[in-house]
């Protein structure tokens, strides 16, 4: 009975590994580099609003 229970925890384990590393398809590839190419357009809008905020502020 040991036996059984320890073999099919292994092929869980075994199971849940394989499945927790494939690859992406080229969906979710086209889909992170919008993510990054919004978050890096928000972070250039938030600098350059600091810009227009510290030139203002000076004069």
């Amino acid at each position: 009975m040991k036996k059984t229970i320890i073999s099919i925890t292994a092929m869980c384990f075994l199971f849940a590994s394989t499945l927790s590393c494939r690859e992406k398809t080229t969906g979710e590839k086209v889909e992170d580099a919008v993510e990054d190419v919004s978050d890096a357009v928000e972070d250039g809008a938030e600098e350059v609003k600091d810009a227009v905020e510290d030139a203002t502020d000076d004069n």
